[in-house]
């Protein structure tokens, strides 16, 4: 009781303070000509239309004014400001607790300095080619002249342009070189806008060219540049030249020499064995388990070639790629005692510990809803063979329930799996099939057994075994090619109420039957940000089942239904497409939204797609605003007595939209506001489910759609989710006309607590 009455006296105590705010004064203790600032007005440019400047310009203009101002510490109230302005750091007890929780120094106009800016300003554009322009600023006040914005004026003029570019006197190889590169620069050209950032960034392209051409030693700032602004008035001729203090190892080209790889012991020590290979010499540290013919395969230099950084930093990641060794080294030292200039390099790498064992405790939240804990029990070995094989051996059990309202504890559910993987670094497949090597490319064989428990309904076996490649075919793509999976599925055991559901519909049962998948599938992910101001992702995802082992059946002349080991396999065909697209607002406020569609239709030996490769739509990351499989196939609803109703609400055919706007509360804690709409349809009619089918007619009035806001933990790694959805459209007969057909406000809620974010 005596915690109930401090509460409700903080409370009055906050409510009368921010009532005496709105009366009293927040600039009483400014001193004697000090402005309270309070924010940016705008940046306005007064160039012609025609003139328009460029994004990159515009964008270090908005950094240069941009200041943090003074906050509203409490809602829309400046309450830190008063707090300053009207009580003392005297105070004792609540007042003092008050004082230095809320108070907050004044931000003042003088701290802002604009006029220091406007020279920032003025120096941007100088770099940037606008020698004729200039910018001011002016303080916008309101009634309280003590208080002020500032508002800035940006006139660029009309900008220099490149007119001549000289380059340096073909003397000799360097000199010729780099001629050479400044030849293919499409900025330097004359009628380019003339920019300090785009020079700078030319002599480090040239740069980075000669070093690869054997000038190792060579540096950005050894390329200098002459600008005369007096022969074309509003033009600039170049002229470039080499620095006269650049030393005499900037102006050799080198060739590579010995090249030395040693390999160590994690633990140190070992005795050295010392080989000669092709790529160069190899001292390992004994014992230690290494796949010699690595060397020859990561290592990329070749004694007496042009010697090369990019050989370096390739030698670098594909040692790195193989995820064996904790430290990689490599030096490069002049051979003082070569007769040409000659580079010897040195690599040098430590192993790392080749077991790793791990227990986690974690709380897991999935696609559909389903959140629980969960215990995994892991062996990992780095090193398998010796050249990077990666062993992963897991023991996972979960309990997990439904997230949601209405019928969750029904699902309630235990699973126990346990599944090994074999990864080998490497890209173990024909030539022809496009890959990046500079990419980890990845070549896996898994196995995998899991138990799964629904008290209420069935318990069921699965097994799955897959072999697959992950690769990238350039910097944005990811391809992940699953060239056979095989599951395995096996009713255990079932209750009443489940036999009841699957006597009732034959659909539902042919999706649950004991049966094998062969599976064939493919993965094309894009993933690209630009400026970090616009995120695109896309993925395409196509599964095929089946078509292989029916060829061989048709083939040897087999008819019907055809069995692998007495069992009967699945053969269907599953398209699945997803764009995302993310662009930021300002700051950390951003807009996401998300478009997804799939579709999925059995064939010769089934009639059903399984009930696990089926769509389902609402949950945490689909429609929010109702729970998971509570909405679908179309317009059709299960009797709201049969809580059975749940294994309907499949379909075979999904469309998916949302929007979500992100921003910052405090420190990692964000918020959300969003809209989701989506449904699941049947490309076949099914009689036990009317107004299942999918109709162009009906698609868009049989939308569900739901809006609602969320709450976001983003703790490094860790995204804790609680997010409240609120229906606004239901796709079936609820008994109440017009778009907005939610039987009550209450039942349309639904609050979903999930790990990391929906899309």
């Amino acid at each position: 009781m005596r915690k109930r009455l401090n509460k409700i006296v903080v409370l009055i105590a906050v409510a009368t303070l921010m009532i005496a705010a709105a009366g009293c004064s927040t600039t009483r203790r400014l001193e004697e000509g000090e402005v309270l600032y309070r924010g940016l007005k705008g940046v306005k440019y007064a160039n012609p239309e025609e003139e328009e400047l460029p994004e990159g310009l515009l964008d270090n203009i908005e950094m240069a004014v941009d200041a943090p101002g003074n906050k509203n510490t409490l809602l829309f109230f400046p309450v830190g400001l008063w707090v300053y302005n009207n009580m003392g750091s005297h105070e004792s007890g609540f007042k003092k607790w008050f004082y230095n929780k809320f108070v907050q120094e004044p931000v003042v106009v003088s701290d802002i300095r604009p006029e220091v800016r406007t020279k920032m300003i003025d120096e941007i554009l100088a770099n940037n080619g606008y020698f004729r322009g200039g910018s001011s600023y002016e303080l916008v006040s309101g009634k309280n002249k003590r208080k002020a914005k500032i508002a800035y004026t940006v006139s660029a003029g009309r900008p220099y342009l490149l007119d001549s570019i000289y380059l340096l006197p073909d003397t000799c190889h360097l000199s010729h070189a780099i001629d050479s590169l400044a030849k293919r620069e499409p900025y330097l050209r004359s009628g380019e806008r003339y920019c300090t950032d785009s020079l700078q960034a030319v002599r480090t392209r040239i740069t980075n060219s000669l070093r690869n051409r054997g000038y190792y030693y060579f540096k950005p700032e050894f390329i200098e540049y002459f600008a005369d602004s007096l022969q074309n008035p509003g033009h600039i001729s170049i002229r470039m030249a080499l620095a006269n203090k650049m030393p005499d190892m900037a102006r050799q080209r080198y060739v590579t020499g010995d090249v030395t790889m040693y390999i160590h012991r994690n633990e140190g020590g070992g005795t050295a064995d010392t080989v000669a290979m092709p790529r160069g010499t190899l001292i390992q540290k004994m014992p230690s388990k290494f796949r010699r013919e690595l060397m020859n395969e990561c290592v990329t230099f070749n004694k007496g070639k042009v010697f090369s950084v990019r050989d370096m930093d390739r030698t670098q990641r594909y040692l790195a790629r193989l995820g064996i060794f904790n430290a990689i080294s490599i030096t490069a030292k002049p051979d003082t005692l070569a007769s040409v200039s000659t580079l010897d390099v040195a690599i040098s790498c430590t192993f790392d510990m080749p077991l790793e064992t791990s227990i986690e405790a974690n709380v897991s939240s999935k696609s559909n809803s389903y959140l629980g804990p969960g215990l995994t029990l892991g062996l990992m070995h780095r090193n398998m063979f010796g050249g990077g094989e990666q062993l992963n051996v897991s023991l996972t059990g979960a309990y997990e329930w439904q997230t949601g309202h209405g019928r969750s504890s029904l699902f309630n559910s235990y699973e126990v799996g346990l599944a090994g993987s074999l990864t080998f670094p490497r890209f173990i497949a024909p030539s022809f099939i496009p890959r990046r090597k500079y990419s980890s490319n990845m070549t896996r064989v898994s196995v995998s057994a899991d138990l799964l428990n629904r008290p209420h309904y069935f318990k069921m076996a699965q097994f799955n075994t897959s072999f697959g490649y992950d690769w990238m075919s350039s910097r944005y793509v990811n391809n992940n090619l699953t060239v056979f999976k095989l599951t395995y599925s096996k009713l255990l055991h079932t209750t009443a109420d489940f036999d009841s559901i699957t006597a009732a519909n034959p659909a539902i049962a042919l999706s649950f039957r004991s049966q094998f998948i062969p599976q064939l599938s493919y993965t094309y992910s894009y993933d690209r940000t630009f400026r970090k101001k616009h995120t695109v992702r896309y993925q395409i995802s196509v599964t095929e089942a089946g078509n292989l082992f029916w060829t061989i059946y048709e083939a040897c002349g087999k008819k019907g239904e055809k069995t692998l080991f007495n069992t009967p396999f699945s053969q269907f065909i599953k398209g699945t497409a997803q764009v995302v697209y993310g662009r930021r607002l300002g700051g950390s406020h951003w807009l996401w939204m998300r478009a997804g569609v799939g579709a999925a239709h059995a064939y010769g030996n089934a009639t059903e797609v399984p009930y696990t490769e089926q769509f389902y739509c609402g949950g945490a990351n689909s429609v929010r605003a109702f729970t998971v499989r509570s909405i679908g196939p179309g317009s059709y609803r299960a009797s709201q007595g049969d809580v059975n109703g749940y294994f309907d609400q499949t379909g075979t055919f999904k469309f998916e939209f949302n929007a979500e706007y992100r921003f910052p509360i405090m420190g990692p804690l964000q918020g959300a506001l969003f809209f989701d709409a989506g449904n699941v349809w049947l490309l076949s009619e099914d009689p036990q489910r009317p107004g299942g089918l999918l109709s162009g007619k009906r698609f868009f009035k049989e939308l569900a759609t739901g809006t609602g806001l969320g709450l976001r933990l983003d703790i490094s790694m860790l995204v804790v989710r609680a997010d409240l959805g609120i229906g606004i459209h239901a796709p079936y007969e609820t008994g109440k006309s017009g778009y907005y057909n939610m039987e009550t406000f209450g039942k349309s809620l639904a609050f979903h607590l999930a790990i990391g974010y929906p899309f």
